[in-house]
């Protein structure tokens, strides 16, 4: 069975809004991102063990806002309170992930096919974030995380790189197609290449 992504129908390649005259270098970059694993681990209230100890492809889980620990392949998000988005591009991950945390302590689950993912990558991501969500985005650098709304649709933000600005936005499939319209008409004006 073959896996349709969330955005399969709407996100079309080429260029889009103010782009005229523009270097395409310079313009905004508009895509989705598919085929990751994606996984939501939350340590019970009541759990003792202790989640420093706990590696997971090399990194270990930080209990602290805004905080993302990632390597080439994986990255953690902190998404509340003992509480994890890991992003992957091993999809064989997922074995470990559920050898390593023990059920009666954590809940692990398998969201890879019920996110729709948006990159924007260029010097104006920011703005256009910043178009939709009442959230300062100039505070955020590489690594950092949040949860808030755009446009009413609620999303999380995953801040991979800071030069250029390069921003991850995960938001529920049922969610894509009107979150990835409200960040593409936000994007028109600067001009933006998707890809």
């Amino acid at each position: 069975m073959k896996s349709v992504s969330a955005l399969n129908h709407i996100h079309k390649i080429g260029l889009f809004g103010n782009h005229k005259n523009k270097n395409e270098e310079n313009l905004l970059k508009v895509s989705e991102i598919k085929n990751l694993l994606i996984v939501q681990i939350v340590q019970y209230k009541n759990s003792t063990v202790s989640f420093e100890n706990i590696d997971i492809d090399s990194l270990k889980l930080k209990n602290e806002p805004l905080s993302v620990v990632s390597s080439n392949d994986t990255r953690i998000l902190w998404n509340g309170p003992k509480n994890w988005l890991l992003i992957s591009t091993k999809k064989d991950l997922l074995k470990n992930i559920l050898e390593v945390f023990i059920e009666t302590d954590f809940a692990v689950t398998d969201l890879s096919h019920s996110r729709a993912i948006i990159e924007i990558e260029g010097q104006d991501t920011k703005e256009v974030l910043k178009k939709g969500c009442p959230f300062n985005f100039d505070i955020l650098k590489k690594n950092n995380s949040i949860n808030s709304t755009y446009n009413g649709i609620a999303f999380s933000v995953d801040v991979i790189d800071d030069n250029p600005n390069k921003i991850r936005i995960f938001a529920l499939r049922s969610f894509g197609e009107s979150l990835y319209h409200s960040i593409t008409d936000a994007s028109l004006e600067f001009g933006f290449k998707a890809i």
